[in-house]
């Protein structure tokens, strides 16, 4: 089983758009695959059409009260299910905080469905805290959406340097995200990332079929596949099989 963070110091950078995608495109390569939404704002969970809604909430859930196939749910579509999540999330930082190892806490609940899964795609809140370094200790992969813009590199650096020091080595895949090839700026930065091996090849650009995923509750490589996001997220999706040798 694989486990694959889409993570970041900042929010508004596309980090749902790219897990729910990325999960969708996982189940449809023949992988069983597990999309965990751990952002309070839901957002991966409304693309899938389910209830954000989680029994006992976030406290019940991160606290290993009971085991995490509780709150797993089926999707539309073959090989993909979901763990919820809803605004108790927005606690979680506090619930980890009260566990006596809490930078193991998500390590130790995913662990036992390594018999049921093979890849766990986890859509994290920003931020760099107590949840982060939970994610970063029970990754196999963390992938980083940037947007083109120099402070977006700026948070990088901060995640790099937050990787480093909790769990060094971990791989580290930074994607341009919502990239507007009409501005110079982003062509700019297109430019100035090549060769940086933190960025993947692959550059997702700004398009409306993104945004109508909220609207469609549809990931956009099904309701679009000919779309260039769609195509771009393909194509991410194979750099990430190469990193994992799936």
């Amino acid at each position: 089983m694989r486990v694959v963070a889409v993570a970041g110091a900042k929010g508004g950078v596309g980090k749902t758009a790219l897990a729910v995608n990325l999960a969708m495109l996982s189940s449809r390569a023949g992988n069983r695959t597990l999309l965990w939404d751990l952002d309070p704002q839901a957002a991966a969970t409304h693309c899938y059409r389910l209830k954000a809604k989680v029994k006992g909430g976030a406290p019940r859930l991160l606290g290993g009260k009971r085991d995490l196939e509780t709150y797993i749910r089926k999707t539309d579509y073959k090989k993909l299910h979901v763990i919820p999540s809803d605004k108790t999330f927005r606690a979680a930082e506090m619930v980890l905080s009260t566990r006596r190892w809490p930078e193991k806490a998500i390590r130790k609940l995913v662990r036992p469905l390594a018999g049921s899964y093979d890849v766990v795609i986890m859509d994290c809140p920003p931020g760099l805290g107590v949840v982060a370094e939970a994610v970063v200790t029970a990754s196999d992969l963390l992938v980083v959406p940037v947007i083109p813009a120099p402070l977006s590199i700026r948070s990088l650096d901060q995640l790099s340097d937050f990787v480093e020091e909790h769990r060094d080595g971990l791989p580290t895949l930074a994607v341009l995200s919502m990239v507007d090839r009409r501005k110079v700026l982003h062509r700019q930065m297109i430019e100035s990332v090549k060769g940086d091996r933190r960025f993947a090849l692959s550059v997702v650009p700004l398009s409306s079929s993104v945004e109508r995923m909220g609207l469609e509750q549809v990931p956009a490589v099904i309701a679009s596949p000919q779309n260039l996001s769609a195509k771009s997220f393909r194509q991410l999706w194979g750099e990430i099989e190469d990193r994992l040798d799936l």
